[in-house]
């Protein structure tokens, strides 16, 4: 059997929640591979919205198994919470729950490493969520990182305070105005770990191989979106982990051979949320609009998230960086109403006209240049049927599927798990 992927396009906030969850009836297992408490993975049903952070979009499912991969960094505090709220539903999210030994943890300590960093940098601050998401990567690589097999290990304390007390010395360093009460950051950490004691911990290569060779069927779900690819994004603007389909491979310990699908997630339009480049950025009505009809704010920070134009060049990077077999395209109900559609199509960059992603996207070397297409005015949010969507979002669905070289698979045309449309 294979793996297949999930993950997101562009820079985040594509929908991934959504699709996965809509997706977990036909997998096994959901498997979470990087990033952390920085994700907001939204689901809605019944009329409820849910905002996940770290735990698997498959949670809902009782049949389906969810598995915190090797990759992820966890904050046990965060944790602690989404778990009180998945109280609320009939869901016994400890039977259906895995987390791997060899996940990072978060600590306090990074969180107040992270507000110093951000704080330090002035003007020139990458936009971080300040959940401590950085420093605990930098921990992992510099190898001094606490994991959550250390858990189970008799002096796991004396590993805490060494690198807590480490990371006091590097915050003073910083000489930044941080207020905090460590003691009190402490003793919340440390009941949540207790907490997070109770969930299952797994080897968890070694429960994906052995599921892979009992015929389970597994979807990695990958969080943020490829433009913020540590390696890959736009960088510094970035996150801290490989949020590509290389990613899945370092986080869950699967081999590139038994990948199978990759599903590849994109807005109609695009979103950005904190600071970096961002070519088909909107600073007028159109954007204004987009932000509004698609209620763009953060799902972690609350963040309003910038606006503009579908990134035909970056998107198509993406999908060739991935090797996305099959797209997703996200609220297309949002673009209802517009006159006039426009797509990024390529850029003027330093003097020339080029179709690929270069080095740096900053707006003093690169302007967009745009293709346009005619837009649509029907509201699709009660649409169920490919066949019922409008001619002129039909033509754009085309034309993107041309240009990508990929079939769009799935059209979501609103919020909830029941207005999507399998094409």
């Amino acid at each position: 059997m294979s793996v297949d992927l999930l993950l997101g396009l562009q820079w985040g906030d594509e929908g991934k929640g959504k699709i996965v969850d809509v997706l977990t009836k036909g997998y096994d297992i959901i498997a979470r591979f990087q990033g952390g408490p920085n994700a907001g993975h939204t689901l809605e049903f019944d009329g409820i919205k849910h905002v996940l952070h770290t735990i698997p979009s498959g949670i809902f499912h009782p049949n389906a198994v969810n598995v915190v991969g090797n990759g992820v960094v966890i904050d046990p505090v965060i944790f602690r919470k989404e778990m009180e709220k998945l109280g609320d539903f009939p869901i016994d999210p400890y039977k259906n729950l895995l987390i791997s030994r060899k996940a990072h943890l978060i600590l306090p300590t990074h969180r107040l490493l992270d507000a110093a960093s951000e704080a330090a940098k002035g003007k020139a601050k990458i936009g971080s969520t300040l959940k401590g998401i950085g420093p605990t990567y930098m921990d992992k690589t510099g190898r001094n990182g606490l994991r959550v097999g250390d858990l189970e290990l008799p002096d796991w304390k004396e590993r805490y305070r060494a690198l807590a007390d480490k990371h006091e010395k590097m915050i003073a360093f910083y000489d930044v105005d941080i207020q905090y009460d460590l003691k009190e950051l402490e003793a919340e950490f440390l009941t949540a770990v207790e907490d997070l004691r109770k969930i299952t911990f797994i080897d968890s290569e070694q429960y994906l191989f052995d599921a892979l060779d009992s015929g389970k069927k597994i979807l990695a779900e990958g969080a943020q979106g490829s433009l913020l690819d540590i390696d890959f994004g736009t960088y510094p603007y970035v996150t801290s982990s490989n949020t590509t389909a290389a990613g899945a491979c370092t986080g869950l310990g699967i081999a590139p051979g038994t990948v199978g699908d990759v599903f590849g997630i994109f807005k109609a339009y695009t979103t950005r949320v904190g600071s970096g480049p961002f070519p088909t950025e909107l600073f007028d009505q159109d954007g204004e609009t987009m932000g509004r009809v698609g209620n763009e704010f953060g799902a972690t920070t609350g963040r309003p998230r910038r606006c503009g134009w579908l990134d035909l060049v970056a998107l198509k990077y993406a999908v060739r960086v991935n090797g996305v077999t099959r797209l997703m395209m996200m609220k297309a109900d949002v673009l209802s109403g517009f006159d006039t559609i426009k797509v990024c199509t390529g850029y003027h960059y330093k003097g020339k006209q080029i179709q690929h992603l270069p080095y740096t996207l900053e707006a003093e070397h690169l302007t967009p240049i745009y293709k346009e297409m005619p837009g649509w005015k029907e509201d699709l949010t009660k649409m169920s049927k490919a066949e019922e969507l409008p001619a002129n979002l039909l033509a754009y669905i085309t034309y993107l599927e041309e240009q990508l070289d990929t079939p769009i698979g799935i059209v979501s045309v609103g919020p909830d798990r029941t207005q999507t449309i399998h094409r």
